[in-house]
């Protein structure tokens, strides 16, 4: 039985070990997505270890109706499903700033993430996520949000 359960636990640790992720170090690109009327952000991600980052987003919205901007952090875990595909998953939260109609609000909000990306041999990075938000504070009050969108990150 003994030796049973250490196979076991050789084979789980092989596949866990043959399906590591390496992140790459940094990743700078756009996040084209809804995002709550803020638009295209700009993403940068910074790899914490082999198979965790950190995620900023910025993205901005100049309307003729409203101008607002919006500062996203996120902490990320990393699969690797097969090949150059990934699979991750997220929390973290987010700041903001909306003029409407000559009226300043700051906002705050957390968020989750969850979402699949596809990492070339060349340093290019195409991922499809899917983002809930929930404000607790001021403009988003206790509005649920739900943005998906594409990004294309340059990876370096």
């Amino acid at each position: 039985m003994k030796k049973l359960l250490l196979l076991a636990i050789c084979v789980f640790g092989f596949t866990v070990q043959s399906q590591a992720q390496q992140v790459a170090d940094n990743a700078l690109g756009l996040r084209f997505g809804g995002s709550n009327g803020v638009g295209t952000e700009i993403s940068y991600q910074r790899g914490l270890s082999e198979n965790n980052r950190l995620e900023l987003d910025l993205g901005w919205s100049n309307r003729d109706d409203f101008d607002a901007f919006r500062l996203t952090g996120l902490y990320q875990w990393v699969w690797n499903i097969e090949s150059g595909f990934n699979w991750y998953a997220g929390v973290g939260a987010g700041v903001g700033s909306i003029d409407r109609y000559n009226d300043n609000d700051i906002f705050l909000s957390v968020a989750g993430n969850v979402g699949i990306e596809y990492d070339f041999d060349f340093p290019l990075l195409l991922s499809l996520d899917f983002r809930p938000e929930i404000g607790v504070a001021n403009y988003y009050g206790d509005d649920l949000g739900f943005d998906v969108a594409l990004g294309i990150r340059y990876q370096f």
